[in-house]
């Protein structure tokens, strides 16, 4: 496998695994600590999407 494949597989399974465990986080129980921690973990996708998306145009600018 091509490294920028890795890299972009890797991305998108981070941001989705972030994804389910915000939302088991949020539903898990109605306390308001689990609530605020699956809304924290859940800021963790666009993060995890830009960064990939940053070192994938940095592999690109190389080539």
């Amino acid at each position: 496998m091509k490294p920028e494949t890795v890299l972009r597989v890797t991305t998108l399974l981070s941001a989705a695994a972030s994804l389910v465990l915000s939302v088991w986080l949020y539903f898990q129980s109605s306390s308001v600590e689990d609530r605020l921690n699956g809304i924290y973990v859940g800021v963790w996708v666009p993060s995890i999407l830009a960064l990939g998306a940053f070192l994938l145009s940095g592999k690109s600018a190389k080539d």
